[in-house]
């Protein structure tokens, strides 16, 4: 069992306060087409960045959190680091059916859940 470090509980906290969905919600949420429609994809097309960190997310999720490896911690800051910027970038007007929220959501937080 790895060691947890001072860092990676602080990770594990921001972690947790960014992503706001559930395992469950998020799985579901990224088999829909909406889900598979945002984001930026390479110029061959494919999967979105933020898609294929959505089902790195479900799998740290569903992790305990002592077999969680510098790699799941490592994308964990990304995704608090995505979450962020995103937020700060809130577009005005209703956001319910937006890309800036299915973006969000691929990323592990919905910013319409309470």
């Amino acid at each position: 069992m790895a060691e947890t470090t001072r860092d990676d509980t602080a990770t594990w906290d921001d972690f947790t306060g960014a992503v706001n969905m559930t395992a469950s919600e998020l799985a579901k949420w990224l088999e829909s087409d909406e889900s598979k429609d945002v984001g930026q994809k390479s110029a061959a097309g494919g999967e979105s960045t933020g898609h294929a960190s959505g089902r790195q997310i479900v799998s740290i999720l569903e992790c305990k959190k002592g077999d969680l490896t510098d790699d799941d911690y490592g994308h964990m800051r990304k995704v608090v680091g995505y979450v962020n910027r995103h937020l700060a970038q809130r577009p005005s007007g209703d956001i319910k059916e937006s890309a800036w929220r299915y973006s969000l959501m691929n990323w592990g937080h919905d910013p319409c859940k309470t």
